[in-house]
């Protein structure tokens, strides 16, 4: 499965990471590289516990487009 993932660059601070399909399931990094990592093990993480409440997991349903503005 393929989830999709916010990146947010902090202005100041820095990056935070979030999966709109598993709500509460975040992340940060100070780099991009870092927070792509982080989140990467925060969805196995999250996932994991989900199956061993009993939970169902949830489909990937969210998708991104970029909306190019003048």
């Amino acid at each position: 499965m393929k989830y999709a993932v916010l990146i947010e660059k902090i202005p100041g601070s820095n990056y935070c990471a979030s999966v709109p399909d598993l709500p509460g399931c975040v992340s940060v990094g100070d780099t991009l590289d870092e927070v792509e990592r982080n989140i990467q093990e925060a969805i196995e993480f999250h996932l994991d516990g989900m199956r061993e409440d009993g939970l169902p997991i949830p489909e990937p349903t969210t998708d991104f487009i970029y909306a190019e503005v003048a």
